[in-house]
């Protein structure tokens, strides 16, 4: 491997296996490792493959799926891609009944009056998943149609396409159901000529009490064109808000009262509670089990994953799509997902942001167990797709540590995270030689990736760098107050000096000597690290050596020696870091 052209064909390679692996993106991090992987041998232009390898990632990523894939067949017919495929399938069940649809077709269907949490990315993760296996559809739909109690919040539609994208999902289609309210009239009129619905026009409380006596609302027994006519008047704004609904006909001797002629439509003020996206141009809206029920089945839904909770909404639809003669989708209930030590509950974090007089950032707070919180703490979109496809899709509830994620996500920033000095509650040192000379000395970013570069300093008698207190402190609890500045030598404290002892690493291990890590101070900047934990937020402040990779990996993770991996979030007019874990 020593023609450029060789070289370029081997980095495209694992290109389009990685970008194929993750919905057509390719990481650069992912493809250098397995490049040197193939050709040790090519370490020592580890610099200049990294160079090549961003050009050719880019490019690839630009492509379409298809062509990605198109392009690794005819390129590269050696690759066993279908064998990785298999190999990967084996973390996911195979889906029910699916030899009895010409296409699989999954969906997301989230309500958008919050950003999405680890729970919600649950299933959006694996239907995509299923739908990449069968080489199937997948399809985001935003249900929208509660504008009273679950209000949609206009910048929520935007924040869960970026959230979704973030973690390497791409939709086929995408709907929105409050654009489709005419579709959901036009099929309740179908279901009451067919005979499954009629109009409850008493109130909610004259209903329940009938329910009880054992007895059923008089509408339900008279024609379809009576009820239909009720349902015209419903759309005219003859009835206010509450006072008739649409019901679907179903079994009446359900134990569970919930289940029994669910409503499908009810009116809401939207003078008063106004949807973002249409306002107020409709007021007899379809519920959840009607619009989602009907969208599954008009956009060819073969599979459906989603919670448990929602199992008596599957017996509820069921009856829908019997009086319609449609066939229900499969569905698949998947049981909760906490993640400890984090708040995951959107009606909660919504009460905390609104309370907390300004304590929190956002939903984005790295406390919080949204996506976006995970991502400002430095937790990749690889190792949360990573994690639930190992949770799988299992209705017995689940519980993630976030030491498991913390693992998972250290396997991937670790290879490509740049190593950097960061010193707590500061001490200033004066350095002591001996002699007056100066120790020159080559500090790599990363102990094993040449390719992500090193830091060279040369320190002298009289210069001053910058040790933690605590570390300060320790030294001189020790019998001769040594301890071994990284990468440089060995130190004796002597007050605010540090005295050189002798440079050999040996002697260190010989004595027991902490090595610390070290900040020239005029090579310094003041740095705030925040500390997430559970529902609290320490703040640390000290000193981060200014180095060329500070700029290079704002918003990216980095490691700080002896502290753990943080991600740098701004480099001017502060330094500011959330650390990730350890």
């Amino acid at each position: 491997m020593s023609e450029e052209g060789d070289l370029e064909k081997i980095i495209l390679k694992h290109a389009l296996i990685n970008a194929i692996k993750h919905g057509g993106k390719a990481q650069v991090g992912a493809v250098i490792p397995k490049v040197l992987g193939e050709y040790p041998e090519l370490r020592a232009r580890a610099k200049e493959i990294a160079e090549k390898a961003a050009k050719i990632v880019e490019s690839v990523n630009l492509m379409p799926k298809e062509k990605q894939e198109e392009t690794l067949k005819k390129e590269f017919p050696e690759v066993r891609l279908e064998q990785e495929r298999k190999e990967e399938q084996k973390k996911l069940p195979s889906l029910p009944e699916v030899e009895s649809f010409k296409i699989v077709v999954t969906r997301f269907a989230p309500n958008p009056d919050f950003v999405i949490h680890l729970g919600n990315a649950r299933p959006a993760i694996l239907s995509h998943e299923y739908a990449r296996i069968y080489k199937g559809k997948f399809i985001l739909r935003f249900e929208d149609t509660d504008p009273r109690i679950k209000t949609p919040l206009a910048e929520a539609y935007s924040q869960i396409r970026e959230d979704l994208n973030w973690l390497g999902i791409r939709w086929d289609e995408e709907y929105i159901q409050s654009l489709r309210v005419p579709i959901y009239y036009k099929v309740a009129r179908e279901l009451i000529m067919k005979g499954g619905a009629f109009v409850d026009d008493t109130s909610k409380e004259n209903y329940e009490e009938m329910l009880s006596r054992g007895e059923v609302h008089p509408n339900r027994e008279k024609a379809p064109e009576y009820n239909l006519e009720l349902f015209e008047k419903m759309l005219s704004g003859h009835y206010g808000e509450g006072e008739a609904v649409l019901r679907v006909k179903t079994d009446l001797s359900y134990s569970d009262k919930s289940l029994v002629d669910w409503v499908a439509f009810r009116i809401i003020d939207t003078d008063r509670y106004p949807h973002p996206i249409v306002g107020s141009r409709y007021i007899v809206w379809p519920t959840y089990n009607f619009a989602s029920a009907v969208d599954d089945y008009l956009m060819g839904v073969t599979h459906i994953i989603r919670g448990k909770e929602h199992l008596q909404n599957t017996i509820k639809q069921k009856h829908l799509y019997e009086h319609l003669g449609w066939r229900q989708p499969v569905a698949i209930h998947l049981g909760r997902l906490r993640l400890e030590e984090f708040i995951m509950s959107k009606s909660q974090i919504k009460k905390i942001l609104k309370e907390s007089g300004g304590a929190y950032s956002g939903p984005e707070d790295p406390r919080f167990g949204t996506i976006r919180g995970l991502r400002e703490r430095g937790i990749t979109a690889e190792a949360i797709r990573e994690v639930i496809l190992t949770v799988g899709a299992k209705q017995s509830d689940a519980s993630i540590s976030f030491a498991n994620l913390a693992a998972e996500n250290r396997k991937i920033i670790d290879p490509i995270s740049p190593r950097l000095m960061f010193v707590e509650n500061p001490v200033e040192l004066i350095i002591e030689n001996g002699d007056g000379s100066c120790i020159e000395t080559k500090i790599p970013y990363h102990p094993e990736k040449s390719e992500i570069g090193i830091r060279e300093l040369k320190i002298c008698s009289g210069d001053r760098i910058l040790i933690s207190k605590a570390d300060y402190d320790n030294a001189l609890s020790l019998k001769g107050g040594e301890l071994r500045l990284m990468e440089l030598g060995n130190y004796r404290i002597d007050g605010l000096k540090a005295i050189l002892v002798s440079k050999d690493l040996s002697y260190a291990r010989e004595k027991g000597l902490s090595i610390v890590q070290w900040v020239l101070k005029e090579n310094s900047r003041h740095a705030v690290l925040f500390m997430p934990e559970g529902e609290t937020l320490i703040t640390k402040s000290g000193t981060i050596e200014d180095t060329e990779k500070l700029k290079e990996y704002v918003g990216k993770n980095v490691q700080l020696v002896r502290v753990g991996f943080a991600i740098l979030k701004s480099f001017s007019p502060l330094v500011t870091l959330i650390f990730s874990h350890e």
